[in-house]
């Protein structure tokens, strides 16, 4: 009886198609390659399949040169690609103006000028989005010869309010102030912006039209001022040189009023820590290897 037990089980295995069909195909039995889901092997051939090389993407393979116009003066940028989201950006800003004394006449002086602007910086663009050309852009200017230079010139009789005290420009040798407002406190600056267009474009093509806003922590202007000629107090004195005329170089009470109007404008420069970045131009990219 045991032994005719054991025989009908086997042919019941041997027979059954269900158990065939879900334990044995091929040589490999219950282990073999065809006992996994199609769904399983095909995701398992995407993760052991290697990522493609794109070289049309290749770190330090595209550059591109700029030029427009910005806060800065003209503007000048060279940019080559890190990955399809990163950027390395160099800039440089330069603007030279002069005003002559015979341009400008207000309130008795003759006035004269220079705006001096010359910065250089780098700047990492980061790109969110491959296919678009929006961007975030820490920065830092390591170069910043930023300021404007001024000076003035005393017509005689002209005056000059100091911390309350009149000073009438003597005729002989009138009032003469210079001037320099430097933008530059910080040399070394921290600078934050974003932006439209990618110097790098990903889509094919070698021009774009990249904007900029952002800002330059470049710290509070200082202010620097000197004063010579003389000045009098008693306007019946300006053509004569008399007695309440004094040297605006070196006499204490207006070297005290001069200092206590710098103090005030001073504080009130406080304000103006952040340089205010503002650029547009036009780029072209090309590859070179």
């Amino acid at each position: 009886m045991k032994c005719n037990f054991v025989f009908l089980m086997i042919g019941m295995l041997a027979t059954s198609p269900v158990l065939i069909s879900e334990t044995s195909h091929g040589p490999s039995g219950l282990f073999g390659p065809d006992s996994f889901p199609s769904e399983a092997s095909e995701s398992m051939s995407q993760v052991a399949s290697p990522v493609k090389y794109d070289p049309a993407n290749a770190p330090f393979s595209r550059l591109a040169f700029g030029g427009g116009i910005s806060l800065m003066g003209v503007d000048l940028q060279v940019a080559t690609n890190i990955n399809r989201h990163l950027n390395l950006r160099g800039t440089g800003n330069f603007f030279r103006y002069t005003v002559s004394n015979s341009n400008i006449d207000t309130s008795g002086f003759s006035l004269n000028g220079q705006l001096n602007f010359a910065t250089a910086g780098v700047s990492v663009d980061y790109y969110p989005f491959r296919t678009h050309g929006f961007r975030l852009s820490p920065g830092l200017l390591f170069y910043n010869d930023n300021q404007i230079k001024g000076g003035a010139t005393g017509l005689s009789g002209s005056s000059i309010v100091l911390n309350g005290t009149n000073y009438n420009s003597e005729t002989a040798d009138p009032i003469v102030i210079n001037g320099v407002l430097a933008l530059n406190t910080h040399k070394q600056a921290f600078t934050i912006s974003t932006g439209w267009g990618n110097m790098i474009p990903h889509r094919g093509g070698h021009w774009s039209f990249p904007f900029e806003l952002g800002a330059a922590f470049t710290g509070t202007p200082s202010l620097n001022l000197l004063m010579a000629g003389y000045g009098c107090t008693n306007r019946l004195d300006v053509a004569i040189s008399g007695p309440s005329c004094v040297n605006m170089a070196t006499d204490a009470n207006a070297q005290a009023n001069l200092n206590s109007e710098i103090s005030k404008w001073t504080k009130k420069l406080n304000a103006l820590q952040v340089y205010p970045i503002f650029s547009f131009g036009a780029s072209y990219a090309f590859r070179f290897r």
